[in-house]
């Protein structure tokens, strides 16, 4: 009788074996390393399941590898006299991959490499492939980062016909016909807020008290559309890569240095093209009145956030002296940031004040400090001064309903907030409402609980675990986290393809371009740019996070044998999570706590001795050593400290 057969994506553990998932609703199949049949890590496979198998145990043998996932990989160099591999620096791979001496291309031991595969592994035979690209040197600053890059197919350079059309459009920079209607705006007190370490400023702003009260904000964004005209080869690549990536000291930029940093750049004292919005608004907090239109703008300075809080937290007389020209229009629009911030926390809006890590590299790509990044006055200010941006122009193209960009975020289902009712139960902490129309307000009542507690940060992780992914899309489904109804992304063409697009939109009806077919154009161009958007920012969020795991990891290699203090972020079957105060995250293993046998109690959130009742909680403060640290794997293995 012939065995039940069924096809499904194989994923492979690092140890070897793996489960293959199916598309109806049954359990994955568990695959042991002696039955994968040659097939590698994403491949499609005909499994034949165990026939005693049943239920949510489901075990089988892979038949046949229906279609190869893999066709090159990223991986470190290693060579002998006749013959090299490539150890795919991927660990689900598993397989080393065979290189015959004459496709070597040049490499060298311990080089990161970009090889192809000629001959697929099978019962008998280890894959074989050739290198096809030197990703970087061994011992080369960056070329970890360098390697994860290319592992996703990004790169930092551009083809040549993209950077010979950015060099084409920015050599001539602004002129006088590129001012033909455009509300010139170069007297006009405008100023960039960045961090130090910025260099494309894709966003100024500008500030008046109007004689009833009232003020006037002028928000000022670059031009990007401008240059990168629709079809050609920048904006080709830059809907393919959607949007910058930023890996600690590496950036994969959507568009050229030559545009992002240059002619787009809103630098100081120079003459740029800008797309802007005035909204007069009210001492409440109100937008009584906006204006978009095209606009030239001549930046007055150039500040820094750590400066400019400065000023505006501890009235530093020596930078107040030095920015004195633009120090009172600063003070104005603190103000006004104060008061648009506390209407948004009124409506509910949520504001999760998550530590962040800010990773300082040496000159050679060595972690030196892992520290919390600064969210200072300024950069809340500037927080505030777009997020009103993006919801005015959002709102005002709702109206006119046109084709466009909106960013959604969906309010929680039903069962994740019941799930996080019954995790708050575990602080004595009370969700109130239905757990299918809850409000975000009710949400950010949890957070200002427990705001300075030792568990902030835990519960701040579960809420945000049990939100929905914000994404692009062409209907305008509200943004449930700032609760609006309205809500896009307008503010940073430079390093989102959404934003651009959306200033291709607005230009168009600004110029009275909209008609019948344009608008049909339109519509097939923002759902093309909401889907690859959305899916490019989903590959760039765990880039980043694989390479803050990646710098995390190594720095604390460095302190094997020290102890910190820390709270427990988790609790599991086989360990407890604990997170130091520079947000490092690393694992107790239970089978390391040697005074007692530790029982999983998941409905609790701890972990309990079942002799001594010993037990340790989720938020808890505790004191680790760190153990050992797999960089590789970006694992970090605390141990209990002894007393």
């Amino acid at each position: 009788m012939k065995r039940p057969e069924t096809i499904g994506t194989l994923s492979k553990h690092r140890k070897g074996f793996g489960f293959v998932i199916t598309e109806d609703e049954e359990p994955d199949i568990y695959i042991s390393a002696r039955s994968m049949g040659g097939a590698m890590n994403g491949d499609r496979v005909l499994v034949e399941l165990n026939p005693q198998s049943r239920g949510n145990s489901r075990e089988g043998v892979i038949v046949k590898i229906v279609e190869r996932c893999t066709k090159e990989l990223v991986g470190t160099f290693e060579k002998s006299k006749r013959f090299g591999f490539v150890v795919a620096d991927d660990p689900r791979m598993g397989e080393d991959i065979f290189v015959r001496k004459k496709d070597f291309r040049g490499a060298q031991r311990g080089d990161k490499v970009m090889v192809q595969i000629t001959r697929y592994p099978d019962k008998e035979n280890s894959a074989e492939g050739k290198i096809t690209e030197i990703i970087s040197r061994s011992g080369q600053a960056g070329g970890d980062i360098k390697a994860l890059m290319r592992g996703c197919g990004l790169r930092e350079t551009f083809p040549s016909r993209v950077n010979a059309e950015a060099k084409a459009v920015s050599k001539a920079g602004v002129e006088e016909k590129d001012l033909a209607g455009r509300r010139d705006l170069r007297e006009k007190t405008t100023l960039t807020i960045d961090g130090a370490d910025s260099k494309d400023f894709d966003d100024a702003v500008s500030i008046e008290l109007l004689p009833g009260g009232n003020f006037l904000l002028g928000v000022h964004i670059a031009d990007v559309a401008h240059y990168v005209k629709e079809g050609g080869y920048l904006d080709q690549e830059a809907l393919k890569r959607g949007n910058s990536v930023y890996l600690i000291d590496q950036v994969v930029p959507m568009l050229p240095k030559k545009l992002s940093n240059g002619i787009c750049s809103l630098n100081p004292d120079v003459g740029r093209l800008t797309l802007s919005v005035d909204m007069e608004v009210t001492p409440q907090g109100d937008v009584v009145n906006h204006d978009i239109y095209e606009s030239v703008i001549h930046s007055k300075a150039r500040m820094v956030y750590s400066e400019v809080s400065d000023m505006l937290e501890t009235n530093d007389l020596d930078l107040i002296k030095k920015h004195r020209e633009v120090y009172e229009d600063i003070l104005i629009m603190d103000k006004l940031a104060k008061i648009l911030r506390q209407k948004r926390e009124a409506r509910g809006s949520l504001d999760f004040d998550f530590d962040e890590a800010y990773i300082t590299l040496d000159e050679s790509g060595i972690p030196v400090s892992v520290d919390i990044a600064e969210r200072r006055t300024a950069n809340k200010l500037i927080e505030e001064f777009m997020l009103l941006a993006n919801q005015t122009v959002a709102e005002h193209f709702y109206w006119m309903e046109i084709p466009f960009v909106y960013r959604i975020h969906e309010s929680p289902s039903p069962e994740k907030m019941e799930e996080f009712r019954t995790f708050l139960r575990g602080f004595g902490l009370t969700l109130k409402g239905a757990s299918d129309s809850i409000h975000p307000k009710t949400l950010n009542d949890i957070l200002d609980k427990v705001s300075g507690k030792t568990y902030e940060n835990v519960i701040n992780t579960v809420m945000l675990r049990s939100m929905q992914k914000a994404f692009y899309g062409t209907e305008c489904g509200g943004h449930f986290g700032l609760s609006l109804k309205y809500y896009c992304h307008f503010t940073s063409p430079i390093r989102r393809y959404p934003d651009l697009i959306i200033h291709r939109i607005i230009k168009a009806c600004l110029r009275g371009k909209l008609d019948g077919k344009t608008m049909k154009h339109f519509k097939k161009k923002t759902l093309e740019a909401a889907e690859i958007s959305s899916a490019t920012e989903r590959q760039a969020i765990e880039l980043e996070r694989q390479v803050e795991k990646l710098k995390k990891a190594e720095y604390i290699s460095y302190h094997v044998g020290e102890s910190f203090d820390g709270v427990i972020s988790g609790v599991t079957s086989y360990g407890i999570y604990v997170q130091l105060a520079n947000t490092i995250e690393g694992m107790i293993r239970l089978d390391s706590l040697t005074d007692d046998y530790y029982i999983h109690e998941p409905e609790k959130y701890r972990v309990i001795g079942e002799r001594t009742h010993k037990a340790y909680m989720l938020g808890e403060r505790i004191r680790v050593t760190v153990d050992s640290v797999s960089i590789e794997n970006r694992e970090i293995n605390f141990v209990m400290e002894e007393v």
